[in-house]
């Protein structure tokens, strides 16, 4: 083996073992006892709204009897708005027009958006009148009554002339469709 292939080959392997150990090297993030605390109260925040659907859900089922539910879920809601409070507190009111801070909050608007777009009532359609109504149903009949008796073909045991409406042919029985 070459000497210089020998270099090149122990400096590929230090390029590689600095790039694997570079999250070793970086400092990590100190959070600041208001972030702390922040983060603290949503986690407790999620922890309350599950209890409050468990809640719910063993009500449902009848786990929970009818005079301790309403208690019990007296109780969370109010733990919950004591937090909620609390992280009104720690977070700086923020407008209404502000723009969207992340990606995560553009996509979340987005589909909030499409979401309403969806759920929105259709306009209303013209109206109709009654007569040309009945002569759209009178024409459509006769449409269709007229495609249901034309011969679409024949029978393929006996060979009779079958109509497309018919299930069975009319002479030996046998299933068309």
């Amino acid at each position: 083996m070459d000497l210089g292939a020998v270099f090149l080959l122990l400096a590929v392997l230090l390029l590689v073992a600095l790039y694997v150990a570079q999250p070793l090297f970086r400092r990590a993030a100190r959070l600041t006892e208001g972030e702390h605390r922040q983060s603290a109260l949503l986690a407790e925040k999620d922890r309350l709204l599950t209890a409050l659907q468990e809640l719910d859900f063993d009500f449902s089922l009848g786990k929970v009897s009818a005079e301790e539910y309403p208690k019990q879920r007296a109780a969370l809601l109010q733990a919950g708005a004591d937090i909620l409070r609390q992280i009104d507190q720690l977070t700086p009111l923020q407008t209404v027009a502000a723009p969207a801070e992340s990606p995560v909050e553009d996509r979340l608007e987005a589909a909030i958006a499409a979401r309403r777009l969806a759920t929105a009532p259709e306009p209303a359609r013209p109206s109709v009148s009654d007569e040309d109504l009945e002569e759209r149903i009178a024409k459509r009949r006769s449409v269709r009554m007229a495609s249901r008796d034309k011969v679409s073909g024949f029978c393929p045991r006996c060979g009779k002339p079958v109509l497309q409406s018919d299930v069975f042919c009319p002479a030996c029985g046998m299933p068309l469709k």
